[in-house]
């Protein structure tokens, strides 16, 4: 069966998202008012015409389990194929004893072998599951058919992201010719977006090789490891792409979306953004309070000031309250007379009455979930 299928991966690794990341995997952390992280790129798949998608598990991962459920919210809720949530070490005996964390996407994918071995499609597209982004998948996959690359990676030219990441080294005709990392000197590189395309017979045969030499990294014993051995091809996306991995990254990347022009790349009418469905009334905002410049989900009252701010579901600000530069996720309370700026609280955070809390822009305050302060 000709055509793509997804796997994201949502294993627990190294990130800098601290307080955000304490009960959540960083695909479940909370983004944009409604969303979650993992909402864009599976939203990707599924604007492409990917039927099947399966998501590789490992940590903390209920919160995620709970936002997914059987993927009805993105149709993919099928008796045949559709959304698959793959436990750590699932499928492989011969690594499942040591009871331990993927070491990276290699061992993750020799983790779920059989449910590869079963896939209908004849072409993978691996993603990360941290990244923001909303990209034609299916311009990709024709791209990746058309040039016959072996492996085609999705970069950008835009260097400023997170520091841990790869970069590519390109010919004038997209070829990847070198593969590096670390890199304290970015310019004339592209930035990897960790997204991949490759044919199935190719990813298993990855695997085993991989697995057979004890090799764990797919961008050291692939990308690195076989760069003379395999056509390597770019697929260069300059449209909005943000990864998610630092508490002050998640900050920054959201307020831009205060940006109309931003918010309009990030969700076109042509390519929705799908998530989890929460029936909520209409927000209210009281004659005497303020609403200025924000990101405001359904059910939120206001009734204090508010300016620049995202509010996520539910949120409440009391009369006399003042939330400046914030970020407000699901459920969250600011008592009366309360002043909240540059601050990110999590869900189900209640900010007592006249309580002055004050982050800043280069470091914000976090509030971790369930907190009272």
């Amino acid at each position: 069966m000709k055509g793509l299928h997804g796997v994201i991966f949502s294993y627990e690794k190294h990130n800098e998202l601290r307080e955000l990341t304490e009960t959540r995997m960083p695909a479940s952390v909370p983004f944009a008012g409604r969303y979650r992280l993992i909402d864009f790129v599976l939203s990707c798949m599924v604007n492409a015409g990917i039927t099947d998608v399966g998501v590789v598990l490992q940590g903390n991962y209920q919160s995620l389990l709970d936002h997914l459920g059987s993927g009805k919210d993105w149709d993919l809720s099928r008796s045949h194929g559709g959304l698959r949530l793959l436990p750590a070490f699932a499928d492989d005996p011969a690594i499942a004893h040591y009871n331990r964390e993927y070491r990276g996407k290699m061992e993750a994918l020799a983790g779920v072998r059989s449910y590869l071995e079963g896939i209908r499609q004849s072409h993978v597209v691996l993603a990360d599951s941290d990244i923001v982004i909303n990209i034609p998948l299916q311009d990709v996959y024709q791209a990746h058919l058309a040039s016959g690359a072996d492996i085609t990676a999705v970069c950008t030219s835009d260097v400023s992201g997170p520091g841990d990441v790869t970069y590519f080294r390109l010919n004038e005709d997209g070829r990847i010719n070198e593969v590096l990392y670390p890199l304290n000197n970015p310019a004339g590189c592209h930035r990897s977006l960790e997204i991949y395309v490759l044919s199935k017979e190719l990813l298993l045969s990855l695997v085993d090789e991989c697995m057979s030499h004890d090799q764990v990294s797919f961008r050291s014993a692939v990308l690195q490891g076989k760069a003379s051995a395999l056509h390597l091809q770019s697929y260069v996306w300059d449209g909005y792409a943000a990864q998610i991995r630092t508490l002050k990254g998640y900050y920054m990347r959201s307020m831009e979306l205060l940006n109309p022009a931003i918010r309009r790349e990030v969700f076109p009418a042509s390519r929705p953004i799908h998530t989890k469905e929460r029936s909520e009334a209409s927000t209210y905002v009281d004659p005497a309070g303020t609403c200025c410049n924000c990101l405001v989900a359904d059910g939120c009252t206001i009734e204090g000031t508010v300016e620049n701010s995202i509010l996520f579901r539910g949120v409440s600000v009391a009369k006399g309250a003042e939330v400046k530069d914030c970020i407000l996720m699901q459920d969250v309370a600011v008592s009366r007379d309360a002043v909240v700026h540059h601050v990110i609280a999590d869900k189900n955070v209640v900010v007592m009455e006249s309580r002055t809390l004050m982050g800043h822009e280069n470091y914000p305050m976090t509030i971790a979930k369930n907190s009272k302060v």
